[in-house]
């Protein structure tokens, strides 16, 4: 009797384990099956910055890549929807449209489009984007080749825009770039959702290169300028615009660079800044270091691309496209263009910004023509490197 009930308890006790061992083996399973559900299906990039500071060019390195859906400033749509609103008012709408592109749904240009049948030429910069330029959006051009932007608006420009789409969901990265975001509040959203994997490309240039690079392109920029002013921008004297923009500008970039130190270790783990400097006088180190941060091979085509774009003659063709130029040289070019008075304004305004960045200043012209004098200083804050991550 003593020995049927030990045999009944050992038997009881075996049933328990089978159905333990049954248990956590559905459990370990459903967690990791959960857990790779979360996993996002891309690595999603923005790439933050302001106008003329470089930021097509550093479009263009991510763009290129064959493992990269890269679309250049789709706020525009927002901005040209709404051009007598002010920048701090469509920052919510520009943070969705971005999230949502993030998540390749471009049913969100519906709004800010015209409607009616649309192609992927719609889209603001098209022509600038490899991924719209080769398959599957268009089979024209091979998906591992570097494509000139001229070719692509000649022979992919009447592709349908549900291409767009379709060719979004095909890369394992989604690269954005945009100069129309002026805090980094409004991505708090984006750097907290789970299903993004959001890092971020801070490119910064030297505030009296960019004033000296938007005097060119006035015109171009008078809309921007004016929705970056708000109602400012009609009691200002027309000679002081430009100066107040840049104020903007630069506080801006100070306070995004501030409020990322505030943010958790693991966040700021996603946030990379950049000197356009430092790209142009070390294109090949630097363009590593950016690829490296977001987990992309530097291809051996890639890296004699960047050479040749980075090492051309002359200051390039059009301003707002990026072909084989002198980098270095167009970096310098405030130098020895912009007037010692205009620099020193901007010293004043931008001081902040350029202290915290490395920018040194100039005390008389002398110092500004002379261009053996290095005005970049070394650069070691913020732990800057995270280890890129």
């Amino acid at each position: 009797m003593i020995v049927l009930k030990k045999v009944k308890l050992l038997l009881l006790l075996l049933f328990q384990l089978v159905i333990f061992a049954l248990f956590f083996h559905t459990y370990i399973h459903s967690v990791g099956s959960l857990s790779r559900k979360e996993e996002p299906k891309h690595m999603h990039v923005l790439v933050l910055s302001s106008w003329r500071s470089g930021s097509s060019f550093v479009g263009q390195i991510f763009g290129q890549h064959p493992d990269v859906f890269y679309l250049m400033e789709p706020a525009w749509h927002v901005w040209m929807s709404f051009t007598d609103s002010t920048a701090q008012r469509l920052h919510m709408a520009v943070r969705d449209l971005i999230r949502s592109v993030f998540l390749c749904d471009m049913s969100v240009f519906d709004a800010y489009m015209q409607p009616g049948p649309r192609r992927q030429s719609s889209l603001f910069q098209w022509g600038d984007s490899r991924a719209l330029c080769s398959p599957p959006a268009c089979n024209i051009f091979p998906r591992d080749k570097i494509i000139p932007q001229a070719h692509c608006k000649i022979l992919c420009n009447q592709q349908p825009f549900e291409v767009v789409e379709e060719a979004c969901h095909s890369y394992s990265h989604v690269v954005l770039k945009e100069v129309r975001l002026f805090n980094l509040r409004s991505l708090y959203p984006l750097l907290t959702d789970p299903s993004l994997n959001l890092h971020i490309v801070h490119l910064v240039r030297d505030p009296r290169a960019v004033f000296c690079s938007r005097e060119r392109t006035q015109g171009e920029l008078m809309i921007d300028s004016r929705i970056v002013l708000g109602q400012s921008w009609h009691k200002l004297k027309k000679e002081d615009q430009p100066y107040h923009v840049m104020q903007v500008i630069c506080q801006s970039q100070l306070e995004i660079y501030k409020a990322i130190q505030s943010l958790p270790e693991a966040l700021q783990q996603r946030y990379l800044l950049m000197r356009y400097e430092d790209l142009v006088r070390a294109p090949l180190t630097q363009t590593s270091r950016m690829y490296e941060y977001v987990r992309l091979k530097f291809l051996p085509h890639l890296q004699t691309w960047v050479h040749n774009i980075t090492r051309g003659k002359g200051m390039g063709q059009h301003a707002f496209h990026t072909n084989a130029r002198n980098a270095l040289n167009v970096s310098q070019a405030w130098r020895w263009t912009l007037p010692f008075g205009k620099v020193s304004r901007l010293q004043k305004i931008c001081g902040d910004a350029m202290n915290l960045l490395g920018y040194r200043h100039v005390s008389s012209e002398q110092e500004q023509r002379n261009l053996s004098l290095d005005l970049l200083s070394t650069w070691t804050l913020f732990k800057q490197n995270h280890q890129t991550g």
